[in-house]
């Protein structure tokens, strides 16, 4: 049976050494939880809800145990990695309270009674990225398992601690046995073999595009169902009449969190040129004070990279010799570091165009309102964005032009428990979170009765 060894980024120490899922595993898995599925979703909503509740409440129990497993598999900051934790419980409780507002509708019509009914699909295949571990699996398993499915996470090979430990839990919490089941192991392998299943009913992919475009091919082909959330390229516009002082301020957090390791980094920096110097002028020593060191240390604000390899991409992107307009500093020694960087680039170079996902952004100057519309649509990715500008019409007119799922006005929030996410264009399709959560797991049922029988 193949092991596969995770490593502490910071360190590159092995951590722990995990049994990797084979496609014997995964149907094994589907079959108990199709089992299993059967009997939690006919239960009564409300029961399904205390049990969500009893799961959210073992999860807060053990926030710090989850914190700091997330610190050693992933790097993260430990102040991230704590708020990573919570919003998993905070996730499960929003999502049971769903279950019991989970309605369909009466719809008139002649000659009789016409209403709907959402049922569950059955079993949901969950393929969860190593760059938000924890949040990102319970984006779709929560809602999921409120609507009545059961659920099969295959966590990123690097980072499959807290995921096990969360499935562990949940039984702690008293769920079914075979309701979440965690399948560590390669995509090739296990997540290869959820997607093809045909006892799956639909799977949820975070991740790149590219292996995005290859699930939805192998789901096209059984007309199975599919959420993508994939990558970005995110703009930050920075207009003249700015608070530029806050705008500089922000800027480092929003592409510098989880160092660079983010669908919704605003890497790419679009300053009108009247207010260019001065932003470049505030921009420097907001990006030199982003403190990077060991996660497990309070003050640290970044961390490192996920892996060896993941380093070797970035840097490919920027040579050691490339002219840098602001460059930060990293530890020496042991770790997967990489500096803060900001580049000044046209709208066509490559580190302007392509997710890097590392701690690097560009920055492009625009002239006017339109210019930054064409420069920030001048991608195929369409997830997140900001705009930072005093005047209320200007926000409202860029945020309805700029072709992106997720926008913050003079804010870089773009991930709300309650609030819908998704992306446009090649960032993905569907939508998670907020109060239609439930629903992208069931399927409408259509029911007419005759009352002149």
């Amino acid at each position: 049976m193949h092991e596969h060894q995770v490593l502490n980024p910071a360190t590159e120490e092995v951590i722990a050494t995990v049994l990797a899922s084979t496609a014997e595993d995964v149907e094994a898995a589907v079959v108990r939880a199709d089992r299993t599925q059967r009997a939690w979703a006919a239960l009564a909503p409300g029961d399904r809800a205390r049990q969500l509740r009893r799961f959210a409440a073992t999860v807060d129990a053990h926030i710090e145990e989850l914190t700091r497993l997330e610190v050693q598999e992933a790097g993260h900051p430990i102040g991230n990695a704590r708020w990573e934790a919570g919003n998993v419980r905070d996730l499960l409780d929003y999502a049971a309270g769903g279950a019991e507002r989970l309605i369909g509708a009466q719809i008139p019509v002649d000659g009789g009674l016409n209403v709907t009914f959402h049922e569950p699909l059955g079993v949901i295949a969950v393929i969860a990225p190593w760059n938000f571990p924890m949040p990102i699996a319970a984006w779709a398993t929560a809602p999921a398992l409120a609507a009545g499915n059961a659920v099969l996470l295959k966590p990123a090979e690097t980072t499959p601690l807290t995921a096990l430990r969360l499935a562990e839990l949940a039984l702690e919490a008293g769920l079914p046995e075979g309701l979440f089941q965690v399948l560590p192991g390669a995509g090739s392998v296990a997540g290869a073999a959820l997607v093809r299943h045909p006892g799956v009913a639909k799977v949820v992919f975070t991740g790149s595009t590219a292996v995005g475009k290859q699930i939805m091919a192998e789901c096209a082909a059984r007309v199975k169902r599919v959420t993508l959330e994939l990558g970005g390229k995110s703009p930050n516009i920075v207009f003249a009449d700015a608070d530029l002082e806050q705008a500089a301020a922000a800027a480092p957090g929003s592409f510098l969190d989880n160092t660079g390791q983010d669908c919704c980094a605003r890497s790419r920096i679009l300053v009108q040129r009247d207010a260019y110097d001065r932003f470049m002028e505030l921009l420097e020593p907001a990006v030199r004070a982003f403190t990077v060191g060991d996660p497990a240390d309070p003050a640290t604000r970044m961390g490192p990279l996920i892996s060896a390899a993941h380093r070797e991409r970035v840097r490919a992107y920027v040579p050691e010799s490339a002219p840098a307009a602001i460059r930060g500093e990293a530890p020496d020694g042991k770790g997967f570091w990489y500096p803060a960087t900001v580049l000044e680039a046209a709208p066509g170079d490559r580190t302007a165009t392509e997710e890097i996902f590392g701690p690097v952004a560009v920055v492009l100057p625009f002239e006017d309102e339109a210019d930054a519309v064409r420069i920030a649509n001048a991608t195929d990715y369409g997830l997140s964005g900001s705009i930072w500008t005093r005047d209320l019409g200007r926000a409202l007119r860029v945020s309805r032009a700029v072709e992106a799922g997720n926008l913050s006005v003079n804010s870089h929030s773009s991930v709300r428990y309650s609030t819908p996410f998704g992306g446009y264009k090649q960032s993905g399709l569907g939508r998670e979170l907020g109060p239609d959560a439930l629903a992208a797991f069931t399927e409408t049922k259509n029911v007419f009765l005759n009352t002149d029988a």
